[in-house]
């Protein structure tokens, strides 16, 4: 493995499904929170140490509570010690969206604004991405102090070369 870049956040989009009219149907208390990064020119061609320069950032360090970014050695539901390149498996473009898309019609039908900006913030990165990752299981005894604290929780990491960004997607529900 080469040595991991700097990453340098961009910034942190967020899609809250409250900010939709579901008409009679329930949004779940669903979210979208999105992290992007610059990739650095001399950025290795070695995703697994993309994936660590990720796992490193201090942006990183997020349980997704409201709470923020924080220093400590927590992310999402789980502890960021069991966390590493090996556990994120590559997915095809159409397993991604199916992720996505599947998750957010779980409760119903999406509103179409919703859909245009899934479509447009999610979605579209997913398929110019030139490497899609999927937080994959992780064992019972990873989980935090106060995981798991999301009814359902979906995570991607998306590395597109030629516009040298890392997206670091998570979705969930509180």
């Amino acid at each position: 493995m080469e040595a991991a870049p700097t990453l340098v956040h961009l910034d942190s989009p967020f899609i809250n499904f409250r900010d939709f009219d579901f008409g009679d149907g329930s949004h779940g208390y669903r979210w979208v929170h999105t992290k992007r990064f610059r990739l650095p020119a001399d950025a290795p061609d070695d995703d697994t140490s993309v994936l660590a320069a990720l796992i490193a950032h201090p942006c990183f360090r997020d349980t997704y509570d409201g709470a923020g970014v924080q220093d400590w050695p927590r992310h999402g539901q789980w502890w960021l010690d069991r966390i590493g390149p090996d556990t994120y498996r590559p997915v095809d473009e159409a397993t991604a969206v199916e992720i996505i898309r599947s998750w957010a019609g779980a409760r119903g039908d999406v509103p179409e604004l919703l859909e245009a900006r899934l479509r447009q913030e999610i979605h579209t990165p997913i398929r110019t991405a030139t490497a899609r990752y999927v937080l994959g299981p992780l064992p019972e005894d990873a989980l935090h102090d106060y995981g798991p604290i999301h009814i359902d929780y979906h995570e991607l990491v998306l590395i597109d070369r030629p516009a040298a960004v890392l997206i670091l997607l998570v979705a969930a529900d509180d």
